[in-house]
Parts: structure tokens; sequence; C-alpha cells
């Protein structure tokens, strides 16, 4: 089933995203870890690339065993890094050869040591220009996009920034997954933006719970950054540790997600750093697997 129907259903969707693995045997610790969480009856799993697409081929392979061996619904990860026309093509076909119909289409980050994204030789230049060309090549295909609550990093001007998600829209995407964020304000705010945009497609929020101060540390450091409100910094400077400060973070993502489903978010989107404990308590908390069971 592709995303943009289960969307339509009454009950939210919750999907979760794991990071790539580096290696064959990461690969298969991730594939266990997954095969774990799958009791929780997501809606769908995804399973993002490395920085520049380095990890692409470990990706593609893991997507199409999880889909064979689980059952499950996969969205693949496709950027325009590193790959030409002909590349992503080859790369959709063998998706839909295993039953995976859906992807979700960025323009992706430059590979380390690059400070800017550049167009590759018979490639895209534009997250926008991909959605277009797998709507036209294969329209069966479900296609979703990336959207920024807090703005995006690259394009301070938030008007722009609408304009281009709005291009990605009208070039195909059914739905928007966003970034992470800690204050559901700014989600709020961001989706009556959409809707000024004449932005009507289904919005998936992205959670992802503080694990520790290091981790916390390196989300702000990160180019996609993120705002911590206060009250979350004051909960996590009382931590101990960072048993502690685990604890102050799923409990800080549980009431997000409390509010978000209060709100009638068609979505959750779960950033796990490939752990399933914090998933499994916010799980366990709201009842959530009880929510994504089907309505009889």
């Amino acid at each position: 089933m592709h995303i943009r129907d289960l969307l339509r259903q009454q009950q939210p969707c919750f999907s979760f995203e794991f990071f790539p693995p580096r290696t064959r045997e990461g690969a298969e610790q991730l594939y266990k870890t997954m095969v774990d969480l799958v009791l929780l009856r997501p809606s769908y799993v995804s399973v993002t690339y490395g920085a520049g697409g380095s990890t692409r081929e470990l990706t593609h392979g893991l997507m199409i065993r999880i889909r064979e061996h689980t059952g499950l619904t996969v969205v693949s990860h496709m950027t325009c890094v590193g790959a030409t026309k002909a590349d992503i093509g080859e790369i959709l076909r063998e998706y839909q050869e295993h039953g995976i119909d859906d992807i979700m289409a960025l323009r992706g980050d430059p590979p380390k040591g690059e400070t800017s994204f550049r167009q590759p030789e018979g490639g895209f230049a534009h997250a926008a220009d991909l959605v277009a060309f797998v709507r036209g090549s294969f329209p069966a295909m479900g296609i979703g996009v990336a959207g920024f609550p807090e703005g995006h990093p690259e394009t301070p001007n938030r008007l722009i920034e609408m304009d281009h998600l709005k291009a990605k829209v009208d070039a195909g995407a059914d739905y928007i997954c966003t970034q992470l964020f800690f204050d559901n304000r700014d989600f709020y705010d961001f989706c009556e933006r959409c809707e000024i945009a004449g932005i009507t497609v289904p919005i998936i929020a992205g959670i992802m719970p503080v694990a520790s101060l290091k981790g916390m540390q390196r989300m702000a450091e990160l180019a996609l950054g993120a705002r911590f409100p206060a009250r979350l910094i004051k909960s996590l400077v009382r931590a101990k540790d960072d048993e502690y400060v685990e604890r102050v973070g799923i409990h800080w993502a549980t009431e997000q997600v409390r509010d978000l489903i209060d709100h009638g978010v068609k979505g959750v989107h779960f950033y796990t750093l490939n752990r399933s404990k914090a998933t499994l308590t916010i799980y366990e908390t709201l009842g959530l697997k009880y929510m994504s069971l089907p309505v009889s």
C-alpha cells in the first residue's frame, strides 16, 4: 500500500527511520533490530543514505530484504548526489521488481569534505527535478519530500523556502515528512505556512528523542540545526547523567507525540538513531501499537 493511501486512513501513521549501516555486518545487525520492531506494527520503515550517498548499495540491499522478509511497507531515500538519471532509473526499476513502490526524494547533502552541493553530470540540481523525473517516468511510484519546520538552513528567506517546497509538491510529491523539531509550535506554524502557500498534501511530523548530552550537542552542530526550547534545556541540565538525560528526552518526545495526535496529525515519523528503547517506551506509554491496528 502506498504511503499516500495509508495517510488517508482515519488513524495516524507511525513510521521508523534508521541511519544507514556502514558495513555488511552493521546492515545485518540493523536488520535484526528492525525485525524486533515489526511487533509494533509500523505503517512503514525507511533507511537513509550516508552522506553523499556513501552507503547507497547497502541501503538498497537492506530495503529489498526488509520488504521480502517482513512484508513491511518500505520507503527508500533517493538523492541527487552522485547519481545520473540512468542510475536512478535503474534503481527504481529494481525496486519495483521487488515490490517497493515508495521513495523519499531528496536533493541530498554534499559528500564529506565538500561544503556545497554540485549537480552531477547527467543528474539533477534540485529535489523538485528528481520528483518530476520519478513522477513522469515511474508514475506508479509514491513520492515523499522533506519539510523544515524550523526553516531550511540554506534558505533563510522563509517565503522563498515555501516556494521551493511548493515546487516539489507541484512536481508530483504525495506527502511531506518534516525534519526533527522539539517545539510543536514550530510544526503547527509550518503547517499554516503550507496552507497559505497552497500546499495541501499530508504532512508527517518528524520526532527524535534526545538520548545524551553529547547527542544533543551534535544535533545543534549539524547543518540542519535544532532549536531546543528553554524548558527542555532546563530539564536536561538537571539530569545527573546520560541515563537521566535519556529519560528526559523520551518523556519530552512522548508529550510531543501525545500533543500531535490530539491535534489530528496525519503521521509521526520516529528518527530512531538505530535504537529501539525510546520508540518502544513511547509506544507503550501512548498505546500507539493499538492505534496502528487496522480499524474494523
